[in-house]
């Protein structure tokens, strides 16, 4: 094979796993979830409440279905725009901002005059849009607190412990806000456990623990000291026994393992057609997943990953966990002496970290492009900075808000 025919045959490859990709991306939309969720069900005098990546989509879609009253919508600065009948609120992510706060209030004052039924989207990111801060605490610290637990390599579970114990509207606050109404939640998962407590802090669901718990888990990360006072006041109280969460209904709709399915058909099938799904979600820090990844893609075929990886952040570098870890992939591919694959890894809500990149696509050439642009890769990667150094390479993985989230997706191609 002449190195053109190596090029235009490494082309196909990217294309092929951005479309298997966007296949798993497209399998996780909110609008058509939530319109199937709502067939058959009749509501008193509704409301609707949206929070999340996917609050609009998800609001228009329901507002089909249902004459509601108020409709209020809070997501991303990039997925907000007008929706006839509705109150569009936009905040911050992934750090709470003051817009947040504002938007928090708007919603605990509605639901204090909910009428009828209450119907709570629920989708990812809603954690961070709706900052509600409780007595004691200010935004500031919340934000601050947000910024120690995505740096300390924290996992979703941990960081939304934490985050409902600091709020009055996480870990089922906003079924006490709405109480005496009922409350039905449709929920998109970005959590690859699926679990209803930790997904945007679980408004309408139960809290993951105590603040003891929380406390813990704090200064097993080693970040407990660096907290703001008013934290470490607040989680140093007792308890407060609020009785019972009042009833509520809460349906899942959407996840990341409905969305590797989703590809694994795209691409062809089963492993009889080359296709191969890995059993469990890729979590925990981005260097073992690397590592998961490389020696799993032992022979030619299509291999089909999901989950949310952590990134322990050491350097004062740009990027997210999908660069750092297909960076990451990369290196270890070089260090094996692959030759003949591509790899893609991507948020599926269309951004990775504080960057406007969902994620990256590397080849055997991505090292090569980095290094002539004057990168050293291992150096990139000590300073947290996959963003730059991929982008010298051309590898950035740039789709746009996609209105959607449930966590990551990754696709390895051998041939």
């Amino acid at each position: 094979m002449t190195p053109l025919d190596a090029d235009t045959a490494r082309a196909g490859m990217r294309d092929r796993a951005q479309e298997i990709f966007l296949a798993g991306v497209k399998a996780a939309d909110p609008a058509l979830a939530v319109e199937e969720a709502l067939v058959g069900h009749s509501f008193h005098m509704p409301m609707i409440v949206a929070v999340g990546k996917a609050a609009r989509r998800m609001a228009a879609a329901a507002m089909k279905h249902l004459q509601a009253d108020p409709v209020i919508v809070v997501t991303n600065y990039e997925n907000a725009a007008p929706l006839p009948g509705a109150e569009v609120l936009a905040a911050g992510h992934p750090v709470p901002d003051a817009a947040g706060a504002q938007a928090a209030l708007r919603v605990e004052e509605a639901l204090s005059h909910a009428k009828g039924d209450v119907i709570a989207l629920i989708s990812g990111g809603g954690s961070a849009l709706l900052p509600a801060p409780a007595n004691g605490v200010s935004l500031d610290d919340k934000a601050e607190v947000n910024r120690l637990l995505l740096g300390s390599g924290a996992d979703i579970t941990v960081m939304n412990l934490v985050r409902q114990q600091l709020s009055r509207l996480k870990g089922g606050g906003l079924l006490r806000a709405a109480a005496p109404a009922k409350v039905t939640a449709l929920i998109l998962s970005d959590v690859v456990s699926d679990d209803l407590r930790a997904i945007a802090s679980g408004p309408t669901i139960a809290p993951i623990g105590t603040r003891a718990e929380a406390a813990a888990a704090l200064r097993e990360l080693g970040i407990w000291d660096r907290l703001p006072a008013a934290v470490r006041a607040h989680l140093g109280r007792g308890e407060v026994d609020l009785g019972p969460l009042p009833e509520s209904t809460a349906d899942l709709i959407g996840s990341n393992k409905l969305s590797v399915a989703a590809m694994a058909r795209f691409a062809g099938g089963g492993a009889a057609d080359g296709v191969h799904v890995f059993p469990i979600p890729l979590e925990g820090d981005v260097a073992e997943a690397a590592k998961t990844i490389v020696e799993s893609a032992k022979t030619p075929g299509i291999y089909l990953f999901g989950g949310e990886t952590t990134v322990r952040v050491t350097g004062d570098g740009l990027g997210g966990r999908n660069q750092e870890l297909a960076l990451r992939v990369a290196t270890l591919a070089e260090a094996a002496g692959l030759s003949d694959y591509v790899f893609l890894s991507g948020g599926t809500d269309g951004r990775d970290g504080p960057t406007d990149a969902a994620g990256a696509i590397v080849d055997p050439g991505t090292l090569g492009r980095m290094r002539a642009a004057g990168l050293e890769p291992e150096e990139v990667l000590a300073r947290n900075d996959s963003y730059h150094g991929l982008a010298a390479a051309g590898d950035l993985l740039r789709i746009g808000a996609t209105g959607t989230n449930v966590a990551d997706l990754q696709v390895l191609i051998r041939c």
